[in-house]
């Protein structure tokens, strides 16, 4: 699916959907962001969601490429107090190296046993000095149409009549130029058809293009919902040999 993302980004293609001319942009919106708002009923909502990825990297001051792949969880805890949902995640890479990014919806932990450290930082903190992270921007799902400017992808679908979007961060971002977005067809249909779509959730692939130049790409697999996933999770269980470090102790 990567390739055919790439694809449809870097080319004008005549829209391959019957119909696509009656999904309206807002329709394509509404399912990326009702599942994550606090007034969705419960059926409607996303508490969860687990998938596998792959990553296609390209790192535009050496011109070079660079894969990986491996797990990513996310859970989602509404409040009345809270517009979009506080959100735990983990990304547990197998490639290129073994690392992990874990977040408590407080803190966030990234470790490489190779390094025998592990980078604690604050999420706040890290929203404040780094605006819209790649990392964390699933968390604001709800609130997408806050955060950035959405408009159609240069086609309105891709080969297999998924839509595209285009997100440009309202505020400053270091790391996100643009984001492209792939959106699940069948979602938002069911928006259409239900107006709700928690059962499937929205993003089938990001495109990430940071201030640099450089590309990231995500596509995930095997996506599942609302398996009630465990708090544990998303805690970082530090080995016996591991030093933890902030970002400010951190020499380069």
């Amino acid at each position: 699916m990567l390739k055919k993302f790439f694809i449809s980004l870097l080319f004008v293609m005549v829209p391959h959907l019957s119909g696509a001319t009656e999904v309206a942009l807002d329709d394509v919106v509404r399912t990326l962001e009702t599942p994550f708002q606090q007034q969705t009923e419960e059926s409607g909502k996303i508490q969860d969601f687990q998938a596998e990825f792959v990553q296609e990297s390209h790192i535009a001051s050496i011109n070079r490429a660079q894969r990986g792949a491996g797990t990513v969880k996310f859970k989602f805890l509404f409040s009345a107090e809270d517009s979009s949902p506080v959100a735990k995640f983990r990304w547990d890479y197998r490639q290129p190296n073994i690392q992990e990014i874990i977040s408590d919806g407080q803190m966030m932990w990234v470790y490489l046993p190779e390094n025998r450290q592990v980078i604690e930082s604050d999420i706040s903190q890290i929203n404040e000095q780094q605006g819209e992270n790649p990392v964390t921007f699933l968390s604001g799902l709800g609130n997408l149409s806050r955060d950035f400017h959405i408009d159609w992808g240069t086609t309105h679908t891709d080969e297999s009549g998924n839509f595209l979007l285009r997100l440009k961060p309202r505020g400053d971002s270091q790391l996100i130029q643009l984001m492209e977005l792939v959106v699940n067809k069948d979602a938002v249909f069911e928006w259409q058809k239900q107006h709700k779509s928690g059962d499937k959730f929205p993003i089938l692939a990001t495109f990430v293009t940071d201030q640099q130049g450089n590309r990231t790409a995500i596509e995930f697999r095997k996506i599942q919902v609302n398996q009630e996933l465990k708090d544990e999770l998303f805690r970082f269980k530090k080995p016996a040999d591991v030093e933890v470090v902030t970002p400010a102790q951190m020499t380069f």
